[in-house]
């Protein structure tokens, strides 16, 4: 039952992380959380995340912002061992109704992303501050997303430019909190078993994903997706 369980959710977020550049964590994670401890979920993300964002960078480098992911992995840096401190001397309890208040803020704020601010060019400013928050983020929760969207959304990147940019980000920054969940022991024997599981439904979903992300310009799918994780965030919270 639980290989069944991790084999759903490494598709579905794969997909939803193929498709749009981000998100599979804000999946990932809490739904992973309730068939394992958190401490597990989070490096089992983020090795997905990895693997994610290589293969993406290789199909569409071409479509990279590499000023902006450049900023975002310097800013990100500092945030990512601070990060994995709150993750391995934190509360689970608390931890995981911080990362149900992430996904729900998140969520809100996607679903009212018309109203937000908008940036005619790259701003070194925001660039810094999202930069460095998702470092925190993606340490503590395996969560770069959140930030990275804001600031994606705040440049109104196409739907290409964006999931490529921001696999642009990923890849470095995985590869960084990896390297912390390695130095704390986190990737234990069991991620690195559930990592191998997930892979027959990772791959097929990296591919659908990039085929759906040519076709989908509108907002609808992604509305969806913003209500389904303000419904895991509720979930976490209550949980």
């Amino acid at each position: 039952m639980i290989i069944a369980g991790v084999l759903l959710i490494s598709f579905l977020a794969t997909l939803v992380r193929s498709t749009f550049g981000f998100g599979e964590s804000l999946i990932a994670v809490p739904l992973f959380g309730l068939l394992m401890p958190i401490s597990l979920a989070v490096p089992l993300s983020v090795l997905m995340s990895v693997l994610v964002a290589l293969v993406v960078v290789i199909q569409d480098h071409r479509r990279i912002e590499f000023s902006s992911a450049k900023w975002l992995i310097l800013s990100a840096i500092p945030g990512i061992p601070l990060g994995v401190l709150l993750l391995s001397h934190g509360n689970p309890v608390v931890v995981k109704a911080i990362l149900g208040v992430i996904v729900i803020g998140y969520a809100i704020y996607a679903l009212l992303a018309s109203k937000a601010f908008r940036l005619e060019k790259d701003s070194r400013f925001w660039l810094l501050v999202c930069g460095f928050l998702s470092g925190i983020f993606g340490g503590a929760f395996g969560i770069n997303g959140p930030p990275l969207a804001v600031y994606g959304n705040a440049r109104e990147w196409d739907a290409k430019t964006f999931r490529a940019t921001l696999q642009g980000y990923f890849l470095p920054a995985s590869l960084l909190g990896l390297a912390g969940y390695f130095w704390k022991g986190l990737v234990s024997r069991e991620v690195l078993s559930d990592f191998l599981i997930s892979l027959p439904a990772i791959l097929p979903a990296i591919f659908l994903g990039r085929w759906l992300n040519h076709r989908l310009e509108g907002r609808n799918f992604r509305r969806y997706v913003y209500f389904g994780l303000l419904l895991i965030g509720v979930i976490l919270l209550i949980a």
